[in-house]
């Protein structure tokens, strides 16, 4: 059944357009009626996250490869990349293939999966790149930083010969102050001890002089603090090929909100306001060219041991545009169309994931609170849980079929 979108605003290259906009919708609810009811209809590019857990295979009980792609498809994306930290490790062909016949089988969206840089992740020994290239959307380490420089070099300069890119979770293991959690004024009042600011940033800061020598294609997951930034700014002025991500949860929270609960458990953790503030001037400059949730669910049980001893890693595909919109966009942060380049376009652009017609239909004024209790992932731990937010997303359209439509 066909559903008409009266003066729906339309992005399309970089601007908006009033006009109708016509969707097919499944012969199930919500009728025509209940659509009608909903006021500025907004259409958008569907938005591309490169940097998701979904778990499968080898982790299940926390999220599968249809759960986070139904996920996915409810906030709104139509592509996702998806991390390494799996089992088996995607380190060899024989084990990506497994990862990528469960996609065929049971994804609603399109899922690129990553190859490992090291085997098993262990940062010890290469894996054959040149086998694993064709099957994999980039490569990557995700849950560790890679110690070894010379380890990262080799990395960097077979990913230049085949054309692609180094996605680098940045942790110097020796800067680690012998905990997890938080470090700065607000943490400290938690009892915890933190990961630094400078075990992310100084491991950046040796890339970034790999990725100059070797001319490799380099991004930065998850990117927290101010000193990330400027080295980041600094290089791209230079001339590396550098690109970099930030999370939600990073533009719109800080080590004040936090609260002794496994849901504002994640790592980077929340840093201070002076870097939150940073990354905002990150975003409005183009240092920093994408947002990524980095989607990692954990079971209740992993989640429900408080601040210190829960798991790391929070959901966020299904919060990621309805509190960016309210935060940033309705607070004359960023415009709109920004928020569509950092979340659509630029993470397109940059993996060479192909532009689509591909579609999300979200209702800017509906208005509500974020209930991890309908939420289409297993995962619930949300640091988001209980805010109130704008932006409902009505339908997705992924290949010419709708793929998630409200309830």
């Amino acid at each position: 059944m066909d559903f008409t979108f009266k003066n729906a605003h339309i992005y399309n290259n970089g601007a908006f357009k009033i006009k109708d906009f016509t969707a097919k919708l499944n012969d199930t609810d919500p009728s025509a009626g209940s659509l009608s009811a909903f006021n500025n209809i907004c259409v958008l590019p569907a938005f591309c996250d490169v940097h998701v857990h979904f778990r499968e295979p080898g982790f299940f009980y926390k999220e599968t490869i249809r759960t986070g792609s139904l996920s996915a498809a409810r906030g709104g994306y139509t592509d996702v990349c998806t991390m390494p930290n799996l089992k088996p490790v995607p380190d060899s062909v024989d084990n990506i293939k497994e990862q990528l016949g469960i996609i065929e089988k049971t994804a609603e969206i399109r899922v690129h999966p990553y190859a490992s840089i090291t085997k098993g992740e262990m940062g010890q020994e290469l894996v054959d790149f040149d086998a694993l290239s064709p099957y994999c959307i980039a490569f990557s380490d995700d849950g560790r930083g890679v110690q070894s420089e010379a380890m990262m070099r080799s990395a960097m300069i077979k990913a230049k010969e085949l054309g692609k890119i180094i996605a680098a979770h940045c942790e110097d293991n020796s800067l680690l102050n012998g905990g997890y959690i938080h470090k700065g004024e607000y943490a400290e009042k938690h009892g915890h001890k933190g990961i630094s600011s400078e075990s992310e940033w100084r491991q950046i800061e040796r890339d970034l002089k790999l990725a100059k020598e070797t001319g490799c294609k380099y991004h930065v997951c998850h990117i927290s603090t101010a000193e990330s930034v400027e080295l980041i700014r600094k290089a791209k002025a230079e001339g590396v090929d550098v690109t970099c991500e930030t999370g939600p949860h990073y533009l719109v929270l800080s080590d004040k909100d936090l609260r002794e609960d496994g849901r504002f458990k994640m790592n980077p953790p929340l840093r201070s306001e002076r870097d939150r503030l940073a990354l905002i001037e990150g975003i409005k400059d183009g240092t920093i060219d994408m947002i990524a949730t980095d989607h990692a669910p954990h079971s209740l049980e992993e989640k429900s041991k408080g601040l210190e001893k829960s798991l790391m890693g929070v959901v966020g595909l299904e919060t990621a545009f309805p509190v960016l919109y309210t935060c940033l966009v309705k607070e004359e942060i960023i415009s709109l169309e920004k928020l569509v380049e950092l979340m659509s376009v630029n993470p397109r652009k940059r993996f060479g994931i192909e532009k689509t017609e591909d579609v999300c239909v979200f209702a800017l004024d509906s208005e509500y609170t974020v209930n991890p209790d309908e939420f289409m992932t297993m995962g619930r731990s949300t640091p988001f849980a209980g805010m109130g937010v704008y932006g409902k997303n009505l339908i997705t359209v992924c290949g010419g079929k709708t793929v998630w439509q409200i309830k």
